[in-house]
């Protein structure tokens, strides 16, 4: 009986002396391994912290003129767990937001919901006559766009007002700059109120960035484009204009685009800035390159006479070139002026493979310094895979790829003397010349070519009494199914500016005319370098 009673008594010691162990161990567990896990789980229900940020910071133009600036945006919310028609509200947002009733439903526990963001007048409206209590409005920040016509190149932000593409995206750290971090403690009996508010992380506000374009001049160059291309009805066209001394980029517009202040329906494709995104064989415009590179390498002189077979076509080295008017043998400066692509090709072909090297030093098939998000940086068939026919096809333009940007900062350099001049797009941001690459003699006999072409060659059009103008058309084929169709075309002009110390690049490009006619970019292109620049000068109180 004894011996039992010992049994029960050591049982019951031994399961108390457990439960106590057991209990002792979970304290030691609790108090000792897990406490800083359940430091940190106190902390966040009576300590919090509350983020705020700064405004996005501006974007000037040239003359200091916003081209994006803050507004106030409505936005439309409910509160999910303090509803007082829950019925009239789900009858609503099922007739007109079906979407938003099922992240409701997903979502009903949660103290705040948006159901519209940045809503319109029209929306704010059918909301407003809805009569629905439960729904409520905030005001946030969002961008607006003053200069509508730069929308490719500034870019636009998101819902929450971060860059999405162009100079929104590239400064975006620095137009938001940093957010200020509070922590609080707060009132365990209600729950809603904080007190000993503290600073943990010091924000800093964003910083404006100032953009060498004209927002002015962009305007201007943007209504012309348009009314061009309405003229020839084109699928697209571009402009683009330069400072060459500064390298500064003054315009660069493409049409059709976008409104940024309207973004709800855009097509991807117009949000791109053309003259940076887009690169094409521009024909004979290159002809000025090809005609530059002969020269320098002692290939050919000016007045060396050329037979250009007083023909529209002929073959050179197995290849048909066609050619637009026929000329026999003249200067070689003439069949440069005279846009001859015999001439050209018979020439240039004396060059060989250093044609390559020449077209790479003035910038070709490279990105400029501008560092623009999807800039193109073009093409050119590498002399390792040169067909018979390669070193004809680019003394004329085809094989080789080039953006409207790539060729304002070429013929910047003949301006410079044969020094090339790298772009730029923010304010402050001028970059050295390089050193000659080309001798005085070289680019001297280039602008005489160039002036001769405007004076009494293919671009006579872009003659403006008072100025010094010079200039080369280019007209290229599209490729169609494989082949160059001659009835598609891009048509481009690249002319200089100068009166005394004021010098200008002015690049126009356009493309497939639909006009049932032969179009040249003497017809076309030329004419909208005409009105762009005669606009320019009044602008730049030149005239």
């Amino acid at each position: 009986m004894n011996n039992g009673k010992k049994i029960r008594s050591g049982i019951l010691f031994f399961f108390f002396l457990i439960v106590y162990l057991f209990i002792l161990g979970n304290i030691f567990y609790i108090q000792i391994i897990q406490r800083p896990f359940f430091s940190e789980l106190g902390k966040q229900q009576y300590h919090g912290t509350v983020t705020t940020h700064p405004p996005r910071a501006p974007i000037y133009d040239c003359h200091g003129k916003p081209v994006a600036i803050n507004a106030d945006c409505l936005s439309a919310f409910i509160l999910p767990k303090q509803l007082e028609e829950p019925e009239k509200l789900k009858i609503f947002l099922n007739k007109h937001l079906p979407h938003i009733t099922e992240r409701w439903n997903d979502h009903q526990k949660k103290h705040f919901l948006y159901i519209k963001r940045r809503i319109s007048p029209a929306e704010m409206a059918l909301f407003k006559n809805s009569n629905v209590q439960d729904i409520k409005f905030i005001k946030e920040p969002c961008r607006f766009y003053p200069a509508e016509t730069m929308g490719t190149l500034i870019g636009i932000t998101d819902i929450d007002n971060n860059g999405l593409f162009g100079i929104e995206k590239i400064f975006n750290e620095k137009l938001k700059g940093k957010p200020t971090v509070h922590s609080l403690e707060r009132d365990a009996r209600s729950g809603h109120f904080y007190f000993n508010k503290k600073t943990t992380m010091q924000g800093k506000d964003g910083t404006p960035v100032y953009l060498t374009i004209d927002s002015d001049l962009q305007y201007l160059a943007y209504e012309e484009l348009k009314d061009i291309l309405e003229r020839f009805e084109a699928k697209e066209g571009g402009i683009v204009i330069i400072d060459p001394i500064t390298g500064a980029v003054l315009t660069s517009l493409s049409y059709p685009d976008f409104n940024p202040n309207e973004t709800k329906s855009i097509d991807l494709t117009y949000t791109k800035n053309f003259p940076l995104t887009q690169g094409y064989e521009v024909g004979s415009v290159i002809k000025v390159f090809s005609a530059m590179s002969a020269l320098e390498e002692g290939a050919v002189t000016c007045d060396e006479m050329v037979d250009c077979e007083g023909k529209l076509s002929a073959y050179i080295d197995g290849m048909k070139v066609n050619t637009v008017s026929a000329q026999g043998i003249i200067p070689f400066s003439e069949v440069i002026e005279k846009t001859n692509n015999i001439g050209t090709a018979k020439v240039v072909r004396r060059v060989g493979k250093k044609l390559f090297d020449h077209y790479k030093k003035l910038g070709f098939a490279k990105k400029t310094a501008l560092d623009f998000p999807g800039e193109h940086a073009g093409f050119i068939t590498p002399p390792d895979k040169w067909s018979k026919r390669s070193i004809i096809s680019l003394s004329f333009g085809y094989e080789i790829r080039v953006t409207m940007m790539q060729l304002a900062q070429a013929f910047a350099l003949i301006v410079n003397n044969g020094c090339l001049k790298p772009l730029h797009i923010i304010k402050g941001k001028e970059l050295p010349l390089s050193e000659p690459l080309y001798s005085q003699k070289t680019i001297e006999e280039i602008r005489q070519i160039l002036t001769n072409t405007v004076q009494r060659g293919t671009a006579h059009r872009a003659n403006i009494k008072g100025y010094h103008i010079m200039g080369k058309t280019g007209t290229a084929n599209l490729i169609e199914n494989g082949k160059y169709n001659p009835q598609k075309n891009i048509f481009t002009f690249c002319g200089i500016i100068e009166k005394d110390d004021y010098k200008r690049v002015i690049i126009t490009y356009i493309k497939e005319s639909q006009l049932k006619r032969l179009l040249y970019s003497a017809m076309v292109a030329v004419p909208l370098f005409e009105r762009v620049a005669e606009k320019m000068l009044i602008h730049d109180k030149i005239i």
